[in-house]
């Protein structure tokens, strides 16, 4: 069989995905493949997925169907979280030839060879999940704006809903000096701005192997590496995708306080607002410690953007239990909410708790607090209407349209103006439009 020429990629689930498919997209050029937009065909297809959603097997046939249909002859090969959890039930898929788990997916080429067209389940090469003890640094380029920078990998949580340890594995970061060379490989390309990502990056740190039962102290801490970041010619902006709120020192939070480059933007997971809750989904904090760390942000940094994730209906988890929750979050000075409906994942302990709340209760409650989300975020913009900010411009889908964010966080958008896109350049911001989006005024035009 003559060697595929072309690769096509989809990726499903967090930013961290986005910078494996980079890195994967990258090994494929080295070794001679063209890569093609999905929609144009090609000789393979790569998907990456996720399990976070409670769509992954649903969404997962969808796209191969979808790459089937452009390249009815190219091969599919399934990576990501999914497929560590699921490969059997991947391979079962109509069109899927390969399917490849977290030790192996890097390996990728190392299988293409061997892949054919044979009617019946494709090849499966997924370990266990305690083989993937590597860690494989990656990031993304795209639109030459903005690049998603693999910091960490994996976690050592035991979360009792979550299935993240079971896909990626225990928690393993890459080098500081790596890190570093990698940002500065972004500078060259002309990206403005880094967002380092990870599974738990506040959990960053390097250390050496266990003598006579004595975990080794770590040779460096998230802490000293965004210090060193900080100092990388070139990068703009740098931003933290989402740290534990027990992760989220005083130290942290004071560096970026300061920083001209680390943006006043935080996204810490909550989860739930009731403590009885959170001790039931094995979560490191209470609610006491989760609004220590909001106020110490906002009495340093006023103008701090904080997102907060949360999990509705939680087993066991009773109407006052949510509204005590509700009252919580509504009460704290944050900025906005993702809003995750909880679902029975296998093989996790929330999955054999009792108690279950019905499927219409969490979406009723997951529906209250989307709610509340669009009000903290229309009253944190209108909050900033007059003020000056930094925004960095990037392309929007309506070609007659750019957009950008603020260095909080603050989505605009205004006419296209071609000689902006990929600059910084200081707005004032006018109003918030129907759609949530700041309307806004370029002042002095810069070339940065």
């Amino acid at each position: 069989m003559a060697t595929p020429k072309s690769v096509a990629f989809y990726t499903l689930g967090c930013k961290l995905n986005y910078s494996e498919t980079s890195a994967l997209g990258r090994l494929f050029e080295k070794a001679g493949y063209l890569e093609t937009k999905f929609e144009e065909g090609a000789d393979i297809y790569v998907i990456n997925t996720c399990s976070v959603t409670d769509f992954a097997d649903r969404k997962c046939r969808q796209i191969v169907r979808r790459a089937l249909k452009k390249a009815p002859h190219a091969f599919v090969v399934v990576v990501g979280c999914y497929a560590q959890l699921k490969p059997q039930e991947i391979a079962e898929i109509p069109g899927v030839d390969l399917v490849l788990g977290a030790a192996e997916k890097f390996r990728i080429l190392d299988f293409i060879d061997e892949l054919s067209k044979a009617p019946g389940k494709g090849m499966v090469q997924a370990g266990e999940v305690k083989e993937a003890k590597d860690f494989i640094h990656a990031f993304s380029f795209g639109d030459r704006t903005r690049s998603f920078l693999k910091v960490q990998d994996g976690c050592d949580y035991k979360c009792s809903f979550c299935t993240i340890p079971l896909a990626r594995g225990k928690s393993r970061s890459d080098t500081v000096d790596q890190v570093l060379a990698n940002a500065q490989k972004i500078a060259e390309m002309g990206v403005k701005e880094i967002v380092l990502t990870g599974v738990n990056i506040g959990d960053f740190g390097n250390g050496t192997e266990v003598i006579e039962g004595i975990k080794p102290k770590k040779e460096a801490l998230f802490i000293d590496l965004i210090r060193e970041l900080d100092k990388v010619e070139g990068i703009e902006r740098f931003r933290i995708s989402s740290i534990e709120p027990n992760l989220c020192t005083d130290e942290i939070i004071e560096f970026v306080a300061q920083s001209k480059r680390f943006a006043p933007h935080f996204h810490m997971p909550l989860q739930s607002g009731n403590n009885k809750q959170l001790k039931q989904m094995r979560r490191r904090y209470k609610r006491e410690l989760y609004a220590q760390r909001v106020e110490k942000i906002k009495s340093l940094m006023p103008h701090a953007c904080i997102g907060v994730d949360v999990i509705v209906g939680f087993p066991g988890e009773t109407e006052e239990d949510f509204l005590e929750s509700y009252q919580f979050i509504n009460e704290m000075d944050i900025s906005y909410l993702h809003v995750f409906t909880y679902s029975e994942r296998p093989n996790t302990p929330a999955a054999e708790m009792e108690n279950i709340v019905p499927v219409g209760e969490r979406r009723r409650r997951n529906k209250m607090l989307t709610i509340l989300s669009e009000k903290k975020k229309r009253h944190f913009y209108e909050q900033h209407v007059g003020q000056q900010r930094p925004v960095l411009f990037e392309v929007h889908k309506d070609k007659s349209l750019m957009t950008g964010f603020t260095d909080n966080y603050v989505k605009v958008e205004l006419p296209i103006s071609e000689g902006l896109l990929n600059t910084i350049q200081e707005v004032e911001l006018r109003s918030v439009n129907e759609n949530g989006l700041m309307h806004v005024n370029v002042l002095s035009v810069s070339k940065v």
